[in-house]
């Protein structure tokens, strides 16, 4: 019997041109084509998740300072798995198994419960939808607290973005903020500032150039329906006004997406939410919390 793929079950979704496979693990999304043009730089069958490719970010997205927060004045421990900067980054669920509960050519819902455990002893029910349309992938996360006590909860998402062959330095993109936040060597937030005036004002197109981007992005400008839009080259990502914050991230350093591709990830709260409590959700019991994410493939 053929082994099962790292990423588990691999799920199918079609739409005209467009194809997307979503995983069982993490219920991930490996790969978006449309119109025979890679829309991700995603990963093969046969292969884990590197650098967060596709995953989901839940219950919270990218770090939490030495993995130690409070809640209503109770300390809690996370693991440290981003060990050579004492940070738990990027949540609990990338690699647990999740089920379909509802699937049909264009469309896919996954369920997990996130069971009690040290570090995070709270309970939540969470649920992703992707479908495609004509206008694209939209993504649906959903997150309801099962527990007693209030839930410290923040979602994420981690695309990588496709780009022509001269790779990201060759790429144009626009990203609509107003202000990105400053970051330690430990990647956590220390401060703000206005992005006019410097390397890392995006808000007209122009091209990414050299610029080493790992970056926080905030204060979003939104079109008329709420939605913000990062344009890179001939693919939209937007975010509605669940996602206040856009990490951009160029790759540098690690040598599977090293400036091939570009992250753009959209963000419910900041890094180091659990701590510093910017755009953190308080899941009272009971409550749910709900935001929605997609890419067009359509020129911008």
């Amino acid at each position: 019997m053929a082994a099962p793929p790292p990423s588990g079950e691999q799920i199918e979704l079609t739409l005209g041109d467009q194809r997307v496979v979503v995983t069982s693990v993490g219920a991930g999304l490996r790969a978006y084509s449309a119109a025979d043009r890679d829309v991700l730089d995603g990963y093969p069958a046969d292969a884990m998740a590197t650098s967060g490719r596709g995953q989901l970010l839940l219950p919270w997205p990218n770090r939490i300072q030495d993995g130690s927060y409070e809640v209503d004045g109770r300390r809690h421990q996370l693991p440290l798995n981003e060990p050579e900067r004492e940070n738990a980054i990027h949540g609990l669920v990338r690699w647990s198994s999740w089920t379909v509960v509802e699937h049909a050519a264009d469309r896919v819902v996954l369920r997990h419960v996130l069971h009690p455990q040290p570090g995070y002893p709270f309970m939540l029910e969470l649920q992703v939808e992707y479908g495609l349309t004509a206008a694209g992938l939209t993504v649906v996360v959903s997150a309801t607290n099962l527990g007693a006590e209030v839930a410290p909860y923040g979602a994420g998402a981690h695309p990588y973005l496709a780009v022509g062959a001269g790779g990201a330095d060759e790429a144009s993109l626009r990203v609509p903020a107003r202000t990105v936040l400053q970051a330690d060597k430990r990647g956590i937030p220390v401060g703000s500032k206005l992005v006019e005036g410097t390397e890392l004002d995006f808000r007209e197109q122009r091209p990414i150039g050299s610029a080493q981007l790992d970056h926080c992005f905030t204060d979003l400008d939104r079109d008329d329906d709420g939605l913000a839009r990062v344009h890179l080259d001939g693919t939209t990502l937007w975010a509605d006004e669940g996602y206040r914050y856009l990490m951009v991230f160029t790759g540098d350093g690690l040598p599977d997406v090293n400036r091939r591709s570009l992250a753009v990830e959209p963000m419910t709260c900041a890094p180091n939410a659990f701590r510093s409590g910017e755009g953190l959700t308080r899941l009272e019991p009971g409550q749910a919390h709900r935001a929605t994410w997609g890419i067009s493939a359509l020129p911008a």
